[in-house]
């Protein structure tokens, strides 16, 4: 696969605080927004990385156009869709400030200082390896229930501050020194839950986690190119979850529950050959890398930040059940 710079700046130069990520794929006016909302931040040094992972030659133009003048953007293109978990890990390795900021291609940053305040709430806490920002729908401000990737007893929290156990990829940052010791995003996953394997493995090398809810994300929660329930976007949260699991040594026997309740709710949807299939999956493609078990550190720090808020197996598998799968949301995990 060739990856190559088609506008914009060679590379960063110096130094500087972060660098700003963004994936395009189509939805060019939505890009093209949150390009000038990455440009527009202050109070921060940045280089931004737009990395194409297969867009119409028309929007590809457009998006070669808007950035072409600039000193601090680069424009990359990879002629076909690498998943997020690996574009982001090749755009994020292109960089060298210590701060990596990702933005997805449907949102904006709330405010021109957004990024620095990102900057500054990770400078003010080192052995945080990463923050998550509170998600809001663009057109009203209203919390995004869909981007909401935390215990559903937490939703009264949205605009406070708390450690967590993962972050949801339409706005964060990350420590770039935590980033490179827990080796950034495994690409396998493609999709869905690269973020909680990411920070799984942070948390096991003694990171924390925080989220922000005085930082926000404008997310403009765009249908074009997202996966839908009813096509791989299921398939995918199963997979990928019941694959983390395994990385990290879990037996089937304990994962019984779990895929009990996927079982239950792919039927109750009416997904049941996504489920299946899934599951399969997850099965054949064993750990891709080194089982690397929780620590008992990291064990605690996930029972007080995650599974103190959501209850006993038997209510996760009620809500399971019982959940709807048009809700994009981990707080089911």
């Amino acid at each position: 696969m060739t990856v190559r710079r088609i506008a914009g700046a060679a590379g960063p130069q110096g130094c500087y605080d972060a660098d700003i990520v963004i994936l395009a794929l189509d939805r060019i006016d939505e890009t093209l927004a949150a390009i000038e909302s990455a440009c527009g931040q202050t109070g921060v040094s940045t280089h931004i990385f737009i990395l194409d992972q297969g867009s119409r030659p028309d929007a590809l133009e457009r998006l070669t156009d808007s950035v072409r003048d600039r000193r601090n953007v680069t424009l990359l293109a990879a002629g076909q869709n690498l998943g997020v978990a690996g574009g982001r890990n090749l755009i994020s390795g292109l960089g060298h400030g210590r701060i990596i900021v990702a933005l997805d291609n449907d949102a904006e940053f709330a405010s021109p200082d957004t990024a620095a305040r990102m900057v500054a709430a990770l400078d003010a806490e080192p052995r945080l390896a990463a923050i998550g920002c509170r998600i809001v729908i663009h057109s009203d401000g209203m919390d995004d229930l869909s981007s909401w990737g935390y215990p559903a007893n937490l939703l009264p929290c949205t605009g406070e501050c708390f450690d967590t156990v993962t972050y949801v990829g339409a706005g964060h940052a990350i420590r770039r020194t935590a980033w490179e010791q827990a080796g950034g995003y495994d690409s396998a996953l493609f999709f869905c839950w690269e973020e909680f394997d990411f920070c799984l493995r942070a948390i096991a090398l003694g990171w924390r986690v925080r989220y922000r809810g005085d930082i926000v994300i404008r997310h403009k929660v765009a249908p074009e190119q997202r996966v839908g329930w009813t096509g791989d976007r299921w398939f995918y949260f199963v997979r990928n979850r019941l694959y983390i699991e395994r990385k990290l040594g879990r037996r089937w026997l304990v994962l019984a529950p779990r895929i009990c309740g996927y079982l239950l709710k792919g039927l109750r949807n009416g997904l049941p050959v996504q489920t299946l299939r899934a599951i399969r999956a997850a099965r054949d493609m064993g750990p891709r890398r080194a089982i690397r078990r929780m620590p008992r550190a990291g064990e605690s720090y996930l029972r007080r930040n995650d599974h103190a808020h959501r209850g006993s197996w038997l209510r996760r598998l009620r809500r399971e059940v019982l959940g709807r799968v048009g809700v994009v949301s981990t707080a089911e995990r």
